[in-house]
């Protein structure tokens, strides 16, 4: 039951009443829509069911009485749509994911880890700017299996003594943008964040168009090829999971990481990143996965909503991370700091199959009208933990 407020403040028009068009869409693979209309200063209720474990999805635009989309000013000054993209889940502890596992999946990874094994941890750290005098920041590049290296920004607080400092890898999102030196250096730990390329840092604008030119295949942006995802060794996430597992192993390395506090974090595709880490590093104690993509590749098999992600072929399952979930120990906390309600990029109900086979300790937040990159102020949120 979704229950529509209206609150215009000084703005009210004066019609008497304006309308809310809705749209439902749901795991059940089934579409409804209506108009309801809203007296001023009151408010329309929509009502809706689902006869199965899953979710589902309301949209919601606010039409003035002659029909026409309602906007408003944002703090940039902007006009916006007026709108609503939210969602509610039924019996969410029995999602289950929509495809099996391969039988091979230990195995494949078995061997993945054996092949960066074979590959000498041997790294260069270069001193970037802006450091300061408390903590200084480095470009490093570190020889990896697959076709690249691992690069990112290290910062080190000065003088850390051997073994006194907990350890926290950022994973980023999708995209081509490029990775800069941070602005801000935390003091109190060791901070490492990786692209997800591997490609040299510090270059020129050329140098990054044409990097990223060349990781397209067959005229599909990166890891979006289904050809190419077919041979679960020669899709693109295969050099990009490498690439997760040696940065942990280098931040291990360092001599000023205590051996103790080791934490994955990211979101969207860095969430995809910080599951695998739990999954692929038994020392990884904390993972922060926020709005994690790519959880539940086979949704699509059972007609669940899909999202934006690459399309479904089984070579994908050894990438999913509902199966990676269940490999993640349970020395390991798990906090999915954001799912959002409204959320299709990354569907709401995929990663709850991703919450769901987590075997250790794990928390989750569903954020109600949040979209990918969008949190309403003062959104109800829900809360689920298991200890």
């Amino acid at each position: 039951r979704f229950l529509f407020d209206t609150d215009f403040g000084p703005d009210a028009p004066e019609t008497e009443y304006y309308s809310l068009k809705w749209k439902r869409i749901g795991d059940d693979g089934k579409q409804e829509s209506g108009i309801e209309k809203i007296p001023r200063g009151g408010s329309a209720v929509v009502t809706t069911r689902l006869n199965q474990p899953g979710f589902v999805q309301l949209q919601a635009l606010l039409l003035n009485d002659k029909g026409k989309l309602v906007k408003r000013k944002n703090a940039n000054g902007k006009k916006r749509v007026v709108k609503f993209e939210g969602g509610a889940g039924v019996e969410p502890e029995k999602l289950t994911p929509g495809t099996q596992e391969p039988e091979d999946f230990d195995a494949f990874w078995a061997k993945q880890k054996a092949k960066l094994d074979k590959v000498p941890l041997k790294y260069t750290m270069t001193e970037v700017q802006p450091s300061n005098a408390k903590v200084k920041q480095y470009a490093v590049s570190i020889d990896c299996a697959g076709p690249r290296p691992v690069t990112g920004y290290l910062s080190i607080p000065v003088n850390a003594k051997p073994k006194s400092l907990k350890a926290v890898v950022n994973y980023q999102g999708y995209g081509t943008g490029v990775q800069k030196p941070a602005g801000w250096l935390p003091g109190d730990k060791i901070n490492f964040t990786i692209n997800a390329h591997g490609y040299d840092l510090g270059k020129d604008a050329a140098y990054y168009n044409d990097f990223f030119a060349k990781i397209k295949s067959n005229n599909q942006i990166y890891a979006f090829d289904p050809k190419q995802n077919a041979d679960p060794e020669q899709a693109y996430f295969n050099g990009m999971a490498l690439r997760v597992m040696r940065s942990l192993q280098f931040v291990k390395s360092l001599p000023q990481w205590d051996g103790k506090n080791l934490q994955a974090n990211g979101g969207s595709q860095g969430g995809l990143q910080t599951v695998w880490a739990a999954a692929l590093d038994p020392q990884v104690n904390l993972a922060t996965p926020s709005i994690p993509w790519c959880a539940d590749f086979g949704a699509t098999t059972i007609k669940r909503l899909n999202g934006w992600r690459p399309s479904y072929v089984p070579g994908l399952n050894y990438y999913d991370i509902v199966n990676h979930a269940k490999r993640i120990p349970k020395t390991c906390q798990v906090n999915i700091t954001k799912a959002g309600l409204g959320d299709y990029t990354c569907p709401p109900s995929g990663v709850t199959v991703l919450y769901n086979n987590i075997p250790g300790p794990k928390k989750i937040k569903y954020i109600q009208g949040a979209d990918h990159g969008f949190n309403p102020p003062g959104a109800q949120v829900f809360e689920m933990e298991s200890k």
